[in-house]
């Protein structure tokens, strides 16, 4: 276990391994691991809590994922990096008729609340972008095993 999260840079090799992992896990905001032993320490076992952040409703994201279009799916994945505008979207999808865009790719990806505004209050804004939801991340990330 230790050379495991050796290679995913959570410990050092000198010892510095707990004290690093307690140190990133709430810089995260995750919760706090749990150590246990016997009396006899013939044995050290430490517990790494899921991040709430990474765990997946399996039945909202179920639901989501049957109702994604495939052209929604194609707009999640192009999300996945950073928030993009309108226009960037457009060309990252290789489309250039933005009703089409609008109505098969955003507006459906809006309703199923698998993206989100940046700037909600300001919808016309010129410097809008859209950005994945959590639930959009779910989807994407089940999207192999829903298929």
């Amino acid at each position: 276990m230790g050379e495991f999260l050796k290679e995913l840079d959570l410990t050092e090799g000198r010892s510095t391994g707990v004290p690093k992992i307690l140190r990133v896990m709430k810089a995260n905001g995750s919760p706090e691991p749990v150590f246990e032993t016997d009396d006899e320490r013939s044995y050290f076992l430490i517990r790494l809590p899921v991040h709430k952040g990474f765990l997946v409703d399996e039945d909202i994201a179920s639901v989501a994922t049957k109702q994604v279009t495939e052209q929604v799916m194609r707009l999640l994945q192009a999300l996945l990096e950073e928030p993009m505008s309108t226009k960037a979207l457009l060309e990252a999808l290789s489309l250039t008729h933005r009703p089409t865009f609008l109505q098969n790719y955003l507006q459906p990806a809006l309703a199923l609340t698998l993206i989100e505004m940046t700037q909600p209050h300001s919808p016309r804004s010129p410097t809008q972008k859209y950005r994945l939801t959590g639930l959009g991340k779910q989807v994407l990330a089940t999207k192999d095993t829903h298929q």
